[in-house]
């Protein structure tokens, strides 16, 4: 009998072992990697020299670190809520009882098969000052050429309207899985009341489906914090102005591959890694009041 359940762990532990063996090399070992690597300064031919905590006291007087957290974090509150906004009203529109339903999510999922490369060189062309279509349309309600991409006051605000753009596919499935899971007899126990549909929503939809959002705010909040491909893409390393708009993770990888002192990159995207546990934490705290599961 013993050697009967030995042996069925054995098999377990062997079904398993691939993906553990890929996260300990692939994530976990990297990670702490990271850290080593942030307490080193890079000297030459791959070498390291160990200066403690110097990296980190550098963090914290560079004013180019602190503006590109700044740049992350509007971008963040920029985009999030407006996805999630957007993404939940859609889904609570398509789970209607109206007809094509499965065309529309089609057509919404479509940005999350494409490559984010290949989204933010569509959208580079049509923020484009002089030929881009969206200065095209605004120049027939009298307004003048915008340099979305050029002028620090729209640059942040240009790539946060791809990310709404590009993430309102995924949360719509996830929020339309969760409204199916609702039972209906609970909408037609509020029709019986004389419940009109905004109460409808506050009241039967936005409790029971406060797991789902909660997934979707967290999930959204990591992606938003780790803004890269699309600031790399649309604005361009040859943008002169890419100091002002770029995010923390376009820094990590201007210190890790430009410059190559990967050291001080480890040093911040040890920070980027402290913002989102922060954020992250301080969500999973809160839940506790707002998310009601069954």
């Amino acid at each position: 009998m013993r050697k009967a359940a030995l042996n069925k762990y054995m098999w377990g532990f062997i079904m398993i072992a691939p993906t553990v063996i890929g996260l300990i090399i692939l994530n976990i070992y990297p990670f702490f990697q990271t850290i080593y690597l942030s307490f080193n300064v890079s000297q030459g031919l791959g070498g390291y020299e160990w200066v403690g905590t110097e990296n980190y006291i550098s963090l914290m007087k560079d004013g180019e670190v602190w503006r590109a957290v700044l740049n992350t974090l509007y971008y963040t509150f920029l985009s999030v809520p407006a996805s999630i906004f957007l993404s939940l009203v859609i889904a609570v529109l398509i789970n209607s009882d109206i007809r094509g339903t499965s065309a529309f999510r089609t057509i919404y999922f479509l940005p999350m098969v494409v490559a984010p490369a290949a989204v933010a060189m569509v959208w580079r062309w049509l923020f484009n000052k002089e030929m881009g279509i969206i200065n095209f349309l605004l120049s027939f309600l009298g307004i003048d050429k915008i340099g979305w991409l050029t002028d620090p006051r729209f640059m942040i605000l240009s790539v946060a309207i791809v990310g709404i753009w590009g993430s309102i596919g995924y949360n719509l499935i996830i929020f339309s899985a969760g409204l199916k899971g609702i039972p209906k007899t609970y909408y037609e126990a509020a029709d019986i009341d004389g419940a009109n549909p905004i109460k409808k929503f506050l009241h039967i939809t936005m409790p029971l489906i406060s797991p789902t959002l909660f997934f979707v705010l967290i999930t959204s909040l990591m992606n938003a914090l780790k803004q890269f491909d699309t600031i790399y893409v649309m604005l361009g390393m040859d943008n002169p102005l890419l100091e002002k708009g770029q995010t923390i993770l376009y820094l990590f990888y201007k210190y890790a591959f430009i410059i190559r002192e990967k050291g001080y990159a480890s040093a911040i995207v040890m920070l980027a890694f402290m913002i989102i546990a922060i954020f992250t934490g301080v969500q999973f705290w809160y839940q506790k009041k707002w998310v009601h599961y069954e």
